[in-house]
C-alpha cells in the first residue's frame, strides 16, 4: 500500500468522493472530520475516522502524526459563519490566529497550512485525485448563453476576480450588467438565494478562484445543491472557472441543469 494520507474533512460529499479516488490510488486514507459538520457515512469510505471540534489544530495534527500521514489534503467546506458560534479552538489554534493581521478566508487557511507542514506533514491539492471531476472549459448544457447572459458573464468575471482579489468570497450575483450580490461569510448559496430575490428571478451567478489563491486550499465547488439554490432564486445561468472548480456528481448536475433549462459555463 502506498503512503498514508490525512483527509481533513469538512462538510458535504466532497470527502467522500475524494477518500474513494485516494483509496483507488492505492493510498491508506486517515481522516479527520469535524462535529456536527461532515457527514457520518464517511466512516465507510476511509482506513480510520477521528472526530474533532471546529477549531482544534492541535489535536488535528497530533491525530495525522499518529497515523503516520505524510500528507494531508483538505476537503470540504467548514462553514465561517460557525467561527462565532460553533469554534473550540485550542492552544495551537489560539497561537496560529493571533499571529495573524486578519481573518480572512485564504489567511487562516495558509497559517493552519503552514502549521501543519511545520511537523513535517504535507498540505497537497485534492486535485490529482479529482480529475473526473474538474470542471471543463465551454458550455456543458443543451442551453447556450444567451447574449445577454454573454454580457453579464464578460462583465461579472472581472468583478468577481476583483472581489476575489480582495478575499470576501468566490460568488457574485448579477444581471443587466449590474451586480445584485457579493459572497462574504455567508456562502454561495446564500448569495445567490440573495441575488435571485433582488433581481426578482433571471439572474446570472459567477464562481471563481481568488487570484491569489492557495490552490492547495477552498477551491470552489458546486454541485446538485447549487443546482437546487439557482432554481430556487429563479437563476438562469451560472459561470465558474474551468479546470479550477471541483463539480460534485458532474452528470447528474448537468442532467439536473438541462431538465431546468440552466446554461451552465466553464470559463
Amino acid at each position: 500500500m502506498k503512503p498514508t494520507i490525512g483527509l481533513i474533512a469538512g462538510n458535504g460529499r466532497l470527502p467522500i468522493i475524494l477518500a474513494k479516488s485516494i483509496r483507488a490510488a492505492g493510498h491508506r486514507v486517515a481522516a479527520i472530520g469535524h462535529l456536527d459538520e461532515t457527514q457520518k457515512g464517511l466512516r465507510y469510505y476511509v482506513d480510520a475516522l477521528h472526530w474533532v471540534p471546529i477549531g482544534a489544530l492541535g489535536k488535528i495534527i497530533d491525530l495525522l502524526l499518529q497515523e503516520g500521514a505524510q500528507s494531508a489534503i483538505f476537503a470540504g467546506g467548514v462553514a465561517k459563519t460557525h467561527f462565532f458560534s460553533r469554534a473550540q479552538p485550542d492552544q495551537r489554534a489560539i497561537k496560529v490566529l493571533t499571529r495573524l493581521a486578519d481573518k480572512k478566508d485564504d489567511a487562516i487557511l495558509r497559517a493552519i497550512a503552514q502549521e501543519i507542514e511545520s511537523e513535517g506533514i504535507r498540505v497537497e491539492s485534492p486535485v490529482d485525485f479529482l480529475q473526473d471531476s474538474m470542471a471543463p472549459r465551454g458550455c456543458w448544457t443543451n442551453r447556450k448563453p444567451t447574449e445577454r447572459e454573454q454580457r453579464d458573464i464578460e462583465f461579472g468575471w472581472k468583478i468577481a476576480k476583483s472581489v476575489g482579489n480582495l478575499d470576501l468570497g468566490q460568488s457574485i450575483v448579477v444581471k443587466d450588467q449590474m451586480v445584485l450580490a457579493v459572497e462574504a461569510i455567508e456562502g454561495t448559496d446564500k448569495t445567490i438565494r440573495r441575488g435571485g430575490k433582488l433581481g426578482r428571478g433571471d439572474v446570472l451567478a459567477i464562481k471563481v478562484v481568488k487570484p491569489r489563491q492557495d490552490l492547495r486550499l477552498d477551491l470552489p465547488v458546486i454541485g446538485l445543491s447549487t443546482m437546487r439554490t439557482l432554481k430556487e432564486a429563479g437563476a438562469s445561468a451560472l459561470a465558474v472557472e474551468a479546470q479550477k472548480t471541483i463539480v460534485i456528481d458532474i452528470e447528474k448536475v448537468i442532467r439536473e441543469a438541462n431538465k431546468n433549462h440552466f446554461c451552465l459555463i466553464g470559463i
